[in-house]
C-alpha cells in the first residue's frame, strides 16, 4: 500500500452563487484549477471522485460526470460520485486515498460541490432531515436544526445552560470568517448580538437562535491527491498522519447524543494512528453545524473533559490566539455549508494552513492540523491527521 498526500487544491465563494446557477457550473470554477495548482496536466489525473448530496438539491441526479463539461480531457477515465450525508465531501477523499493506496492510479481529483439556495427554505429543511432518522425524528419541531436544539436540551439538563458558551463559539467564528475570502459571512457579529434573541437573530429551535445554525450555501471546493512517489515531484504536499471513519447509529435515542461517541472514538483512533495527542494539534478545522456541535465536539477531541466544553468557549483556548485555535476558516457557521463541498473545504482549508498559504487566515504555527467531518448527528464521522511533507 501506499499513502496519498495532498498537492493541489481550488476554492470556491461559498453563499448565494447566482452567478452560478447549477451544479456544473460550481464544478467547473474549482476542477481545472485544482489540477492546474497540483501543476500537472489533466490527462495525468487517473481516476475522479465527485462528492454532491443525494437527497433532492439538484435534479441532475447523476452528477460524477459533469467534471468532464469543464475538464474533458478526463473523458474514460473512472469517475465515481460519493455521498455520506455531511460528511459527502470526505467520504469523496476516503475513496480517493483508497484507489491510490490500492495502487490502481497515481493522481485523484476529489471535487465537491451543493446547489443549496435555489431550493424553497421549506424544503430545503426536509432534504436536511433526511440526515435524520426518518421514523422517530421525522416531526421533531424545528426540522435538522430541532434535531441539534433536543442535543442542546440535553447536554444542558447534563451540565447546565451553556448558552453563553453558544454565543461565544459563534462569535468566534464569525470573527474568524472576516479573514476568509471565500466565507459566505464575512461580518463580526459580536459576541452580545450572538447571546441575545433579537429580530435579527430569533431563536430557531429554542435553545438555538440564529447565530447558532450553519448557513445555506452554494460553493464547490477541489483537491488532487498523489501517491507519495508523484508528491515527491511536485512543488507542495501535505501528508495524511492518519485517517479515519467511524460510522455510529442513526438514531439519536439508541444513543448518549450528549457525548458525540463516534466522534471520539474517530478521535481516539486517528490520535492512535498518528502516534500523537491533542496536545501535539495547531489547530483544527471541526464540524460546526451548529453551535452546540463544535461545543461538544471540543470533548470528543479530548482538548476538555466532559461537561467542560463550553469553559473551552469561554477562556479563549479555541480563538485564533488560544491554546488550540478551532476553526480559523470561520467554521460552517460564517463560511457556509454547501453539503457536498464542506469536507473537501476543511481539507483545503488545512493544507493551506499547513503549507502558509492562508494569506489572512495564516496561523503563526501550522504543523500538525486536525479535520473533523461528520453525516447526521455525529453518525459517519472523519478526522483526519495532516501535516507539510514538502
Amino acid at each position: 500500500m501506499t499513502d496519498a498526500c495532498i498537492v493541489g487544491w481550488a476554492h470556491s465563494a461559498f453563499g448565494k452563487r447566482e452567478d452560478a446557477p447549477d451544479l456544473e457550473t460550481l464544478m467547473a470554477g474549482v476542477a481545472r484549477a485544482a489540477i492546474e495548482d497540483a501543476g500537472i496536466a489533466p490527462e495525468e489525473i487517473d481516476a475522479g471522485f465527485v462528492g454532491v448530496f443525494g437527497e433532492g438539491f439538484t435534479p441532475q441526479g447523476f452528477p460524477a460526470s459533469l467534471v468532464l463539461q469543464s475538464v474533458p480531457e478526463l473523458r474514460f477515465k473512472p469517475i465515481t460520485r460519493m455521498e455520506n450525508a455531511c460528511a459527502t465531501g470526505s467520504a469523496a477523499i476516503h475513496a480517493a486515498r483508497d484507489f491510490i493506496a490500492a495502487g490502481r492510479g497515481r493522481l485523484a481529483l476529489v471535487v465537491g460541490a451543493e446547489k443549496m439556495t435555489s431550493t424553497p427554505g421549506p424544503k430545503v429543511g426536509d432534504i436536511l432531515l433526511t440526515a435524520s432518522y426518518r421514523k422517530t425524528e421525522q416531526d421533531i419541531e424545528g426540522g435538522f436544526a430541532g434535531v441539534f436544539a433536543r442535543i442542546a436540551e440535553a447536554y444542558f439538563q447534563k451540565h447546565g445552560d451553556q448558552s453563553d458558551a453558544l454565543a461565544a463559539i459563534a462569535a468566534k467564528n464569525h470573527r474568524n470568517g472576516v479573514d476568509n475570502p471565500w466565507a459566505q459571512m464575512r461580518k463580526d457579529l459580536g459576541y452580545a448580538f450572538c447571546r441575545t434573541e433579537s429580530e435579527k437573530n430569533p431563536f430557531v429551535a429554542r435553545p438555538l437562535k440564529r447565530t447558532d445554525c450553519s448557513l445555506v450555501s452554494d460553493g464547490a471546493a477541489a483537491l488532487v491527491l498523489a501517491d507519495a512517489d508523484t508528491a515527491a515531484g511536485l512543488a507542495k504536499a501535505v501528508r495524511f498522519r492518519a485517517a479515519v471513519q467511524v460510522n455510529d447509529f442513526l438514531p439519536i435515542a439508541v444513543r448518549d447524543i450528549t457525548r458525540f461517541e463516534g466522534a471520539r472514538e474517530a478521535w481516539a483512533r486517528a490520535y492512535a494512528q498518528a502516534g500523537i495527542g491533542v496536545g501535539d494539534l495547531s489547530f483544527v478545522e471541526t464540524h460546526d453545524c451548529f453551535t452546540i456541535a463544535e461545543l461538544i465536539e471540543y470533548e470528543a477531541m479530548g482538548l476538555a473533559a466532559e461537561g467542560q466544553g463550553g469553559r473551552a468557549a469561554l477562556e479563549g483556548w479555541t480563538a485564533a490566539g488560544g491554546r488550540l485555535p478551532v476553526n480559523r476558516s470561520g467554521g460552517l457557521k460564517s463560511k457556509g455549508h454547501p453539503i457536498g463541498a464542506t469536507g473537501v473545504s476543511m481539507h483545503v482549508l488545512a493544507a493551506m494552513q499547513l503549507t502558509g498559504a492562508a494569506g489572512a487566515m495564516q496561523l503563526p504555527r501550522a504543523e500538525l492540523g486536525g479535520v473533523f467531518n461528520m453525516g447526521g448527528a455525529a453518525v459517519a464521522n472523519y478526522v483526519s491527521i495532516l501535516e507539510r511533507a514538502r
